[in-house]
């Protein structure tokens, strides 16, 4: 499905810092990220419920995902939320493009909508329309590198190195989310709203100079 459209004046969008990861580490952290948003930008009252990163050193706040609690929340919720962030990331997966030797790319957009009936023809006929108030965009590079797999102390550092540097890459867009967050909120709608994510092979120049510009803040502990 296309990616919905940021062309209303009210509309925010918002670009993440750009994250490389091995392969290994794309599902976890794009989980994290996807999560940690959809829990900020939850319409209504929501139960948190805390997960700790198998893979990195970090634990972040998501919607509970207990289905006697998902039962009780708004309309929005009820649906499978664990299965709509799932799907969305495999389907990044088979979008992603070739950029260079054991490397991919794709790009990830997260879109906060919501339904409004428009009236045409003098109001004698109406339609719904989804209105985009807010969009996150994330650029995603896969380093399909194997990882050397040996004990000596070479093959240890380059693994320490790897995963190190994808753990500070991953805080970095987590800070920024936590940024925009406490940032203005007069763009959300007071009324219940839906979400939806979708995968493009490539971002647009305007974006890739901002994610490659931008500042990798200092590495902070997230976790608890």
């Amino acid at each position: 499905r296309r990616t919905p459209r940021c062309d209303n004046m009210n509309c925010k969008e918002h670009h993440l810092p750009e994250l490389e990861l091995a392969t290994g580490q794309v599902r976890e952290a794009l989980q994290c990220i996807l999560h940690t948003i959809l829990f900020i930008r939850s319409p209504g009252d929501v139960v948190p419920q805390d997960v700790e990163c198998e893979g990195f050193g970090i634990t972040y706040t998501r919607i509970a995902c207990d289905k006697t609690v998902l039962a009780s929340l708004p309309t929005v919720m009820e649906t499978d939320v664990d299965k709509k962030v799932d799907d969305s990331i495999e389907s990044f997966l088979r979008t992603l493009s070739q950029i260079g030797p054991e490397l991919m790319s794709g790009c990830l957009t997260l879109s906060f909508f919501e339904r409004r009936a428009s009236k045409q023809l003098f109001g004698l006929v109406s339609h719904e329309e989804r209105v985009v108030w807010e969009q996150w965009i994330l650029r995603v590079v896969v380093n399909n590198t194997p990882r050397p797999i040996t004990d000596d102390s070479a093959a240890v550092i380059e693994r320490q190195r790897i995963q190190d540097t994808a753990e500070v890459m991953l805080r970095s867009v987590l800070v920024k989310i936590f940024e925009i967050a406490g940032g203005d909120i007069d763009h959300v709608p007071p009324v219940m709203y839906e979400f939806e994510i979708n995968s493009t092979k490539r971002v647009d120049d305007r974006e890739n100079v901002y994610s490659r510009v931008a500042n990798m803040p200092s590495l902070i502990n997230l976790s608890t």
